[in-house]
């Protein structure tokens, strides 16, 4: 049987945002992983039942935003798995705007949807 080992993501701020899925996300770390040779620092997190993001970063990273849509990664969903769990994480994070982490980022539908942590 072939399954998904991890989905990968670059992020701006590595430490932040390994603590924003801690803290949100009751996400669990290894310990950073860093190549000198290339810059490269990742962490691996775990969300149980297998799943895994890792979180990357190197010095040459780029905000460059292309005009227009563009292939490739479009979003990460997490299901909490009932409507009482995404208001009890909507409750958690009412405070994100008092951190760096913005809140205009949240959407929930059925799932709850959240983009990669900004400053």
């Amino acid at each position: 049987m072939i399954k998904i080992n991890h989905i990968a993501a670059y992020v701006k701020d590595l430490e932040k945002a390994k603590e924003f899925f801690i803290k949100y996300f009751d996400a669990s770390s290894n310990e950073m992983y860093h190549n000198p040779k290339t810059g490269l620092k990742t962490y691996f997190l775990s969300f149980g039942n297998d799943v895994r993001l890792e979180i990357m970063t190197r010095p040459e990273l780029s905000s460059h935003k292309p005009k227009g849509y563009q292939y490739g990664y479009t979003h990460l969903a997490f299901s909490l798995g009932n409507r009482e769990a995404v208001d009890r994480l909507i409750e958690k994070s009412a405070s994100i705007e008092n951190q760096h982490y913005k809140s205009s980022e949240l959407i929930f539908k059925a799932n709850f949807y959240m983009k990669q942590p900004t400053h």
